[in-house]
């Protein structure tokens, strides 16, 4: 069980997993506290490093923004409560999944740092061990029928516990070394009541993402991934396994 717990900062907080034995202060979330360690497979906008810390080798993310509004601010987000922050947020989703057996990237600390009325957030998770995106193996040509029906039901398994991703695409699904299935970065994502709506939205976006990548057109992809992958999914949706929200992670 993630037990998490929080101190102060001189301008802000770090709320951390205190089962894991470490304490870590605010040099855990600079990267040049840290040996070079390549880029995640998941960098997004390069905003996430691999450094490898006390409690093990982790995934450093820097909270920034994108769009238009990052002209305004990159990584300035409006304060309106710690425990409403995009860091401690997504810490404590991710210690919920966790502890429901969920394969996502365990929580190892998360920080804010107020600026006026504003802040900034950085969050450490631990590293999935030899893990490849979905956009990786589709570059490779290494998307399988059985990888396309793990993917379908690891996706049905955090729908079943309603758990909307708020950016479902191949880049944040991945597969480790021994073939599990793992979603990461759930940056806004949350608890939702069960609607076929959000679940057919977020199956959506994965395939948006597919097609972007140079999957769309292609008979192959539709026959040896993305219908096996649908198969799986619909097969796995007919039980429900919902998250409790009595638990606050955070009180």
């Amino acid at each position: 069980m993630i037990e998490a717990q929080v101190q102060s900062t001189a301008n802000g907080a770090i709320v951390y997993d205190r089962s894991l034995g470490v304490v870590p202060d605010e040099r855990w979330f600079d990267r040049a506290h840290w040996p070079a360690g390549g880029g995640s497979p998941n960098a997004g906008r390069g905003t996430a490093a691999f450094v490898d810390t006390p409690a093990g080798a982790c995934v450093l993310r820097h909270y920034r923004r994108g769009g238009f509004v990052a002209r305004l601010s990159a990584d300035c987000y409006l304060w309106t409560g710690a425990a409403r922050t995009r860091a401690f947020r997504e810490f404590e989703l991710l210690a919920r999944l966790v502890d429901a057996g969920l394969p996502a990237p365990r929580p190892v600390a998360a920080r804010y740092v107020r600026d006026g009325i504003g802040y900034r957030a950085d969050l450490l998770t631990r590293r999935i061990a030899d893990a490849q995106t979905l956009a990786e193996r589709l570059a490779a040509g290494a998307l399988s029928p059985r990888l396309a029906h793990d993917t379908g039901r690891t996706i049905a398994a955090f729908h079943e516990a309603q758990v909307w991703h708020a950016d479902l695409n191949a880049h944040n699904v991945l597969v480790d070394g021994e073939g599990t299935v793992w979603l990461i970065d759930f940056d806004r994502g949350r608890l939702r009541k069960p609607a076929r709506s959000w679940r057919l939205a977020n199956l959506a976006r994965l395939r948006r993402s597919f097609d972007k990548l140079g999957a769309r057109g292609e008979p192959q992809f539709d026959a040896r991934f993305w219908q096996p992958l649908l198969a799986a999914y619909d097969a796995a949706m007919s039980r429900s396994r919902p998250v409790s929200g009595s638990r606050g992670v955070l009180s």
